[in-house]
């Protein structure tokens, strides 16, 4: 009776949540380890949905910026079978290939983000595009320097080479906080609209840029 309540609960909450950690460290100048663990629920804190590790090695084309890059990330996910509290897991693996690009207007910081992954399931093989689009402003000061409070948004679409070719699109809004130049967190909200149903989703996000080698 309590799992079958936990499951009830889970398909009728409106809003999951997100538990995310990105890592960014610098090797060298040019050299740059990505590095990054996601935790999303179906509830708030409780209920795991999905455990998703990435990492990758990028290299930046001009300094600090045109960053290229190839990675792995793991995926695991807890799916509810129909009208039961049992959960299937499926494990996920893939490879991936990205170019980054910062550009900056004024106080406006943008992010453009391509990414091809191909996806290895257990009987199945897919290939997949990404393109993310993410603007960071600063409220409280001109600039993104330690203790600036910061909006933050971004949108990204998935589109596949097999019918149906849209995935999925994420759009996304948050406030943010500088801890200083190589630290930052967000709590936000992001909507995630798929081929036949969405969901809503909280966010709380850590950002670790601090490098291995001293700039």
């Amino acid at each position: 009776m309590l799992c079958q309540t936990d499951f009830l609960n889970a398909q009728q909450s409106k809003f999951g949540n997100w538990f995310i950690y990105f890592g960014n460290q610098k090797i060298n100048k040019k050299w740059n380890w990505w590095n990054e663990v996601q935790v999303r629920n179906y509830d708030f804190v409780e209920d795991v949905q999905q455990v998703l590790m990435r990492t990758g090695i990028g290299y930046d084309l001009v300094e600090n910026n045109l960053n290229v890059l190839v990675g792995y990330a793991h995926v695991a996910s807890y799916n509810y079978q129909s009208n039961s509290a049992e959960k299937i897991v499926s494990t996920e693996h893939r490879i991936y290939q990205q170019l980054n690009i910062k550009n900056r207007f004024n106080r406006i910081f943008l992010t453009h983000r391509y990414r091809a992954e191909e996806r290895f399931f257990k009987d199945d093989f897919k290939f997949r595009f990404r393109y993310f689009l993410s603007c960071n402003i600063p409220i409280t000061k001109s600039d993104m320097i330690e203790n600036t409070l910061y909006a933050s948004f971004y949108n990204e679409v998935f589109l596949q080479t097999k019918s149906p070719f849209f995935d999925r699109n994420r759009a996304y809004i948050a406030l943010g906080y500088v801890i200083n130049p190589k630290l930052k967190m967000e709590m936000g909200y992001m909507a995630q609209t798929l081929e036949k149903t969405s969901r809503n989703q909280f966010q709380i996000v850590f950002f670790n840029s601090i490098p291995f080698y001293k700039e």
